[in-house]
């Protein structure tokens, strides 16, 4: 019998060990699409499991495909603790459809923590948007009662703040045509946190994954400079506007109307971006 294969595990890794947990397209830019890449380019080993394997995303008007349940998922974690693999410095989460996979992810989470107590869980909830949620209501539910949920304004950051998280960011919040993000980190528990907040002009079109390559970015730069959740939103927001801006560049040179249907982003073709982004767009101390 040949002897096993040396452990990945063994070799220093100089930012970090990602577990993904997130949906996946066959085509397009969506959950794990989106968020592995990014992550890789920026230094990251990143494990990717696909909650959702789907021909294409929901926005088209069919898609095929498989889904994941929390049994599946489970029998991937004791494959992976079976052979000593399940050391991860960060966890990231994003669309999770029921209320049955969110209970194993939270299980996965103790799971996670049990062998590695300094893990980083990144969970973005991707509820809903613009007044609609994605996902049944029972699921508002389980996020609210495990602390894992973001809600508007500074305040939210405070409740979340006295419920576990030391960071919390905001984003996508609709003011006057344009976009806030609200980023606050408490350092020290029982100190006021140090909050923030960027000013980001809407770009007139539709884009896919948008939500899911943000919080990537985020997980990467915030591991980058952990004393400077300022900067790291400054770097992600740049990063990701001047992708989108490439996006719309490149459609509208195509000949399409983009704001006729959603944009596929150009993950591929803005990888400098996403290595070094240079900063368009400055924080201000948010009182």
């Amino acid at each position: 019998m040949a002897p096993p294969p040396v452990l990945a595990l063994a070799l220093p890794s100089e930012t970090g060990r990602v577990l993904s947990i997130q949906s996946h397209t066959v085509q397009g830019y969506v959950g794990n699409k989106s968020a592995v890449f990014p992550l890789q380019l920026l230094g990251y080993d990143v494990d990717p499991i696909n909650s959702v394997q789907f021909s294409n995303h929901t926005g088209y008007p069919t898609f095929k495909g498989q889904v994941l349940n929390g049994d599946q998922l489970w029998d991937l974690i004791e494959g992976l603790e079976a052979n000593s693999l399940l050391y991860y410095t960060h966890l990231l989460t994003g669309y999770i459809g029921s209320v049955s996979f969110l209970n194993t992810v939270l299980k996965v989470v103790d799971k996670l923590r049990s062998i590695n107590p300094g893990l980083t869980y990144v969970c973005d909830p991707v509820l809903g948007d613009e007044g609609k949620l994605y996902v049944p209501q029972e699921m508002v539910s389980v996020y609210r009662e495990k602390d894992c949920i973001e809600q508007d304004g500074r305040e939210a950051c405070n409740i979340l703040h006295a419920a576990g998280p030391s960071k919390v960011v905001i984003t996508s919040i609709n003011i006057d045509g344009n976009l806030l993000l609200i980023g606050s980190h408490q350092k020290e528990k029982g100190q006021p946190p140090a909050q923030f907040r960027i000013s980001i002009p809407k770009i007139p079109a539709y884009f896919t994954g948008t939500g899911d390559l943000m919080t990537a970015l985020l997980l990467g730069w915030s591991n980058k400079y952990p004393d400077n959740l300022d900067k790291a939103a400054e770097l992600s927001v740049s990063s990701l506007q001047a992708l989108l801006v490439r996006t719309v560049n490149d459609y509208t040179r195509a000949g399409h109307d983009c704001q006729s249907s959603s944009l596929e982003i150009r993950l591929i073709q803005s990888q400098d971006d996403i290595r070094n982004p240079e900063i368009t767009y400055k924080s201000e101390i948010y009182n």
